[in-house]
């Protein structure tokens, strides 16, 4: 038995320990905050110019396209080849696409005037390609940064820099946008993404995992799909967190409540936007120190459903206080479900086939966002702004409770069991 397990002690900064880990947090930090910026910049600036609420959702739509379009090949690619390399690659090609975002702005008469939010659309699908690849390489190369005993322990401090950066990204995007303007705006999106890209190449290399050479692309990409729908743990896991946010996420609507029902402007935008994101933080702290493994699929079904709840309760709120408290409590629920997904994930994949598992997880819950936002703006549109984000939050809750009928192994997910077994034997448990 482990000497925590004997003592019942949990050493919360265990991982923490390992420079290189410590590296990737920082760089993650810088690029999760280059992509927080841009996308809430983008978002008002859209607004600004077409003040329609579907205009929003087809900014979700137009980086979902290609990022779906890649993903499988972008997880052969993490698999195949260097990672730390790959994502300096895919750092590049985001950098590119904020230059020209700062390019179109700068030309907004010309470009704008003539083509209107076109170009826009176009930069954020050069991102959504970017992101494609950069999720899969990066989910990869942190699982070969730690030891597989602390893969909860880094999924923990994972999600809180995630989430730190998630805060601090719409925040400083909102009020550099507010009180500088989208220029200065979309220059500090490209500072920071540098930043990252200096972090990420202090970090030590890894080797390439052994792969089958005789496979064929086909192959490799069929396989990466068939282990997952063939595990239960995975499929649920992924499928309840794809529909919740489908259905459940106020995201992409937040610039009309802003504008519309809360009247706080481009500021107050900055701060709901990242409301989730404290609550999220909060939550990693205690999930880091009690972290959720013994009752972990009881404990991702609440998480959902409170999600779904508090999504419908910010719906109703008229208090800009009130709103972002309820925004708050739904990023707490949240990150319950992301820990467990993310600790599942590293614990039941092996290292060959990281990228490939990463990128149909990414197709499920990366790719759910913009979809998600594509719907919340086709239903706002339909349905009206608030009945809309009721019927996503009910939604929400419905989906939890077939999942818990449908994935009986995923509500009885102990992650302490799991975490010493071999991957071969894994495989025949955890099967559909």
């Amino acid at each position: 038995m482990k000497t925590e397990e004997l003592t019942g002690k949990h050493d919360a900064l265990a991982v923490l320990k390992l420079k290189d880990f410590r590296l990737f947090l920082s760089f993650r930090f810088f690029m999760t905050i280059a992509a927080q910026m841009q996308s809430i910049i983008v978002g008002w600036q859209v607004y600004e110019l077409t003040h329609d609420p579907l205009s929003l959702g087809l900014i979700g739509l137009a980086e979902a396209l290609p990022f779906i379009s890649v993903a499988l090949y972008a997880g052969h690619i993490a698999d195949r080849f260097n990672r730390k390399k790959i994502i300096l690659w895919f750092d590049f090609l985001f950098l590119f696409a904020s230059g020209l975002l700062l390019l179109i702005t700068y030309h907004k008469t010309g470009i704008i005037g003539k083509f209107g939010v076109l170009p826009i659309y176009l930069c954020v699908a050069i991102s959504g390609i970017a992101r494609a690849f950069l999720y899969p390489a990066t989910i990869a190369l942190m699982a070969q940064v730690v030891p597989r005993s602390l893969y909860t322990n880094s999924s923990t401090w994972n999600s809180t820099t995630w989430h730190i950066a998630a805060i601090t990204g719409p925040a400083i995007g909102g009020l550099v946008y507010g009180f500088f303007g989208v220029k200065v705006a979309y220059i500090t999106v490209i500072i920071s993404m540098l930043i990252s890209v200096v972090l990420l190449s202090i970090i030590r290399s890894r080797p390439v995992p052994a792969i089958d050479e005789k496979e064929t692309l086909m192959q490799r990409l069929s396989n990466g799909i068939r282990f997952v729908f063939s595990n239960q743990l995975l499929l649920g896991a992924m499928a309840l967190d794809m529909f919740a946010v489908l259905f459940g996420g106020a995201v992409a609507m937040l610039p009309v409540f802003a504008a519309e029902v809360l009247k706080v402007g481009p500021e107050g935008l900055g701060l709901l936007r990242a409301a989730p994101m404290v609550g999220a933080v909060l939550m990693s702290v205690v999930l880091a120190y009690r972290p959720p493994v013994v009752r972990a699929g009881r404990l991702l079904m609440i998480g959902v459903a409170g999600f779904g709840l508090s999504i419908i309760c910010f719906a109703l709120s008229t208090n800009f206080f009130l709103s972002m408290g309820l925004l708050a409590l739904s990023g707490m629920f949240d990150n319950i479900s992301v820990v467990i997904r993310s600790a599942t994930m590293q614990l039941v994949t092996p290292d060959e086939m990281r990228g490939r598992v990463a990128s149909v997880n990414s197709i499920f819950i990366g790719s759910s966002n913009e979809i998600g936002s594509f719907e919340s703006g086709v239903a706002a549109k339909l349905m009206g702004l608030i009945p809309s984000v009721i019927f996503g939050g009910m939604m929400t809750l419905g989906i939890v409770g077939v999942t818990a009928k449908w994935a009986p192994k995923l509500r009885r997910l102990n992650l302490n069991k799991i975490s010493n077994v071999p991957f071969d034997k894994l495989r025949e448990h955890n099967g559909g």
